[in-house]
């Protein structure tokens, strides 16, 4: 029947059937009924039914995949793989055309991707590593006085950030973990801190393969320092420094990150200021879009007190910057520009310029520890143990609110450009508005410390110590959608996006949970992993997802994959 009726009408009829098992049994009955479940319409709206919007890395990323399938692992370029996808990263449906992108292929592997979350997933790789090793312990009975060394002997994940070609884990033992996550094998250890890891942060590569000059020269001398003169070409290019250069030996003036916001003061002064780029919240998996560098970057920070600046291809230390005189809690790095944020113990903020290597500027302000930030375009969010959160302008240094009505410490802060949230020890979450920095909001649930959430543009997810989750809506009357018993105890660990939340808990579990739109609410799906004594962290993209956990006295790290082939 189908092929005797004009396409339009046959497509029209086929429109009606939203099963996509159903359409792809249908493609096997005939030539022409193949010819027909084989146009893009079916599968474009297909992708719309069912919320599968690929985001405009997609088609980059399938090209890149192509041209690195048979031995990406061994050629380490991370310049071929595209960043990870959020929701905020969503274009139009409409605007992806052309040859080199198929809705049909999107829509199988995102659907095939989502049945894996549902009822599978491949264990690429697990680690196991002991919790304390012995230099560290001969250490410990020399100076058992030394919280330096108490505190960097024992090989617990204190942050984690991955996209979708890397994991990164830092440790309390000083240790930088990198693994592929793609094939979870450990690519490369970062040695370079004298004592805990307690913040990372991913900077994503170029998605662009060409943007990336090939067959560098092999450089085998550590820069280190700030001053870049002598710095190997390879790492220069890593940093996007070779390309304002001409890849030239000649040295030019290049422009630095504190030239820009010079140039944006007095453009904003002249009122031709030009619009910004697209601002985006941070990415929950710990990652920020590069400012268009080829090679992905690690920046982590700890009790050492200084801020370094990895390549992620070659393992080398480009940037060692000092300036905080205390422990480095928590760091973010802005979207699309090279600017770092991190806040410390010694009740500061610092923004650096991770790209030429240098502080910018210092934010003080807080009366005590720095414990949590976030940042949204130029502006930055902190949270401290003072009670208080304080939201920055980056670029100029001008603390623009000072948030006062939590009675207890902050330990979580979130900021989506829309509305600022924390959360702390008195047990409540606060929403405030960033412009007028009043409270607007009050929200009770948890009997006990908040220590995790995060912001969807139209929920809010927190998780507390007594091992509850709570969604609330963030409609005007910012009613609670859902209380979630997740946890036996504390949870540590919470990620959402716009299909699954996924926790982890001190009860040694990690539980995924779907979101049913409809009922707006959330359903226990399965136990994601092996119970362990404890999770410490967990963090999930689209196809994969980082668990690390203790099991048997060892630190345990295990590599998920559910990607659709």
């Amino acid at each position: 029947m189908l092929r005797d009726l004009p396409t339009e009408i046959a497509l029209h009829i086929l429109s009606f059937v939203d099963d996509p098992k159903t359409l792809a049994r249908a493609g096997r009955v005939s030539r022409s009924w193949n010819r027909l479940l084989d146009d893009e319409w079916i599968w474009q709206r297909m992708c719309n039914a069912h919320g599968y919007v690929p985001s405009i890395h997609d088609r980059h990323r399938r090209r890149a995949e192509e041209s690195h399938h048979d031995n990406a692992e061994e050629r380490t370029s991370v310049s071929a793989s595209a960043p990870s996808v959020s929701t905020l990263d969503l274009q139009p449906i409409s605007s992806f055309s052309g040859a080199d992108f198929s809705f049909r292929t999107y829509f199988k592997r995102a659907f095939t991707t989502t049945a894996n979350w549902m009822h599978g997933g491949k264990l690429l790789r697990v680690h196991r590593i002991p919790l304390s090793s012995n230099a560290h312990q001969a250490a410990a009975r020399r100076d058992p006085l030394d919280p330096a060394g108490a505190s960097s002997s024992s090989a617990i994940p204190t942050s984690v950030a991955l996209d979708e070609s890397w994991i990164i884990v830092g440790l309390a033992n000083s240790r930088i973990h990198v693994f592929s996550a793609r094939t979870g094998v450990l690519s490369r250890t970062l040695v370079g801190h004298e004592s805990g890891v307690w913040a990372v942060a991913l900077v994503k590569g170029s998605i662009d393969p060409a943007a990336s000059p090939e067959n560098d020269a092999d450089e085998s001398s550590d820069p280190g320092g700030e001053d870049d003169s002598t710095m190997p070409l390879t790492l220069r290019r890593a940093l996007g420094l070779g390309q304002e250069q001409g890849w030239s030996g000649r040295r030019a003036r290049r422009r630095s990150a504190s030239d820009v916001f010079r140039r944006r003061q007095e453009s904003a002064s002249r009122g031709t200021s030009k619009q910004s780029p697209k601002q985006k919240p941070s990415d929950p998996a710990g990652t920020s879009d590069g400012w268009g560098q080829p090679n992905a970057l690690v920046v982590s920070g700890g009790c050492d007190k200084e801020l370094r600046i990895w390549d992620v291809k070659s393992g080398w230390c480009i940037y060692t910057l000092r300036g905080h005189t205390s422990t480095i809690r928590c760091l973010k790095v802005v979207h699309g520009r090279p600017i770092a944020i991190t806040g410390s113990r010694d009740r500061t903020l610092r923004v650096w310029d991770i790209q030429r290597g240098r502080p910018l500027r210092v934010l003080e302000g807080h009366e005590e520890s720095v414990r949590c930030l976030d940042v949204y375009g130029s502006h930055a969010v902190s949270g401290s143990y003072d009670h208080t959160c304080r939201l920055w302008d980056v670029d100029t240094g001008e603390c623009l609110h000072v948030l006062r009505g939590h009675f207890d410490q902050v330990y979580c802060v979130a900021y989506d450009g829309v509305r600022i949230v924390s959360g702390g020890l008195d047990t409540t979450v606060r929403i405030w508005d960033p412009h007028t920095g009043t409270c607007v909001a009050l929200l009770q649930g948890h009997t006990a410390l908040v220590c995790q959430l995060q912001l969807l543009p139209t929920m809010l997810a927190t998780g507390g110590s007594d091992g509850r989750v709570i969604v609330f809506s963030l409609s005007p009357s910012y009613q609670i959608m859902q209380r979630l018993a997740a946890h036996d105890s504390s949870v540590t660990g919470l990620q959402l996006d716009e299909r699954f939340l996924v926790t982890g808990g001190n009860d040694g579990r990690v539980r995924l949970f779907r979101f049913d739109h409809a009922a707006a609410r959330c359903d226990y799906v399965r136990e994601l992993t092996e119970q362990s004594e404890n999770v410490w962290k967990v963090a999930f993209t689209r196809e994969a997802c980082a668990v690390m956990c203790k099991r048997a006295g060892k630190t345990v790290m295990e590599i998920w994959s559910f990607k659709g082939e």
